[in-house]
């Protein structure tokens, strides 16, 4: 605790106990996140040592709250909103977009490295992150690295050619894929390939066959495979209709993107952030270049309406008269009837 009251997180690492990956690791991470000083979307390190002597590391972090999962766990009882969906997908891709913007992979995002610090989502754990070379748009390793519920088809495939060595490779999209299974999770309780052993899911994964299931209904974690989930085909007959809530379409769009197994095909965090899940469009704009259209349309077609001839004032009054239609039945949705 500082002198004004403010708490700190303090990790301590075993390096003489760290295999050589996991030591060198730690090391990529400190120099990560001194790139990232004051940084909103990125936890802050204030210091750290590497004690040679003692063979420890000390790492001063902030300190946070909780980790995305235990959030999703404390909210699973019933589907998310799809204000709370909004508000974290947002911040999680700022702070992706963050990191691409140093050419940088994470290459392990999940939940538990999404912590909540102050009300907002940083992300954590750069032990793994791997910068991109200048002259290329992937990184590659040598070894299959992250959480296999998060990892992208890229991570597992194997790209080497006859030089006998294992070699993956991976951009941007596989941090992108790997936020689609987060929100997937934020979606409907669990991952895409939750329901398969470690040996089916690394199979699956990378296997245009193997389709992906987009079910009609959201869930809570704590609903997810029950019987209280919608989507289960043993679901019961008394779900609460709070409990009965639609996918809804934008929603469904960007998960379908970001889960493409063609790396190329999936949305970039600047088209995500664009996207009408953030960035809904006004109904008033999308009925009112609607109307134009068919207005425009019907009169190009005599043959449909032989006596049209209507003036641009009479179209605009058209269009009026609709807008008034719409908000009636926004209103009568919301109980207030129609009048």
């Amino acid at each position: 605790m500082s002198g004004k009251s403010e708490i700190f997180a303090i990790k301590r690492v075993s390096m003489s106990r760290a295999d050589k990956l996991s030591a060198q690791g730690y090391i990529n991470e400190i120099n990560l996140l001194r790139k990232f000083e004051n940084n909103p979307y990125i936890i802050q390190l204030y210091d750290a040592e590497n004690n040679k002597e003692k063979g420890v590391l000390y790492m001063v972090m902030e300190f946070g709250e909780c980790d995305l999962y235990a959030l999703l766990k404390r909210h699973g009882a019933h589907p998310l909103s799809m204000n709370f969906i909004r508000m974290y997908w947002e911040q999680m891709l700022r702070a992706v977009h963050t990191i691409h913007e140093h050419r940088i992979v994470h290459s392990d995002l999940k939940p538990a490295n999404f912590l909540l610090v102050k009300g907002s989502l940083k992300l954590i754990d750069f032990g793994i992150a791997k910068a991109i070379g200048n002259d290329t748009t992937n990184i590659h390793r040598e070894h299959h690295i992250g959480t296999v519920n998060y990892m992208s088809p890229e991570a597992i495939t194997d790209t080497s050619t006859d030089s006998g060595q294992r070699l993956m490779k991976l951009g941007r999209p596989s941090d992108i894929w790997s936020l689609g299974c987060i929100l997937y999770q934020m979606c409907y309780g669990r991952t895409p390939f939750s329901h398969l052993s470690l040996m089916q899911k690394l199979v699956a994964i990378p296997n245009q066959a193997h389709s992906i299931s987009f079910p009609k209904y959201m869930a809570g974690c704590l609903q997810a495979g029950t019987d209280r989930d919608c989507n289960s085909d043993n679901s019961r007959p008394d779900i609460p209709d709070e409990d009965r809530v639609r996918v809804p379409p934008e929603l469904l769009d960007v998960l379908q993107s970001c889960l493409d197994r063609d790396p190329k095909a999936r949305m970039t965090i600047p088209q995500l952030l664009e996207h009408p899940l953030l960035k809904p469009v006004p109904i008033a704009e999308i009925v009112s270049d609607t109307v134009r259209a068919t207005l425009n349309a019907l009169k190009q077609h005599s043959n449909l309406l032989d006596s049209w001839g209507s003036s641009a004032d009479q179209d605009e009054n058209v269009i009026t008269r609709l807008f008034g239609v719409i908000d009636r039945m926004k209103r009568a949705s919301q109980g207030d009837g129609l009048r």
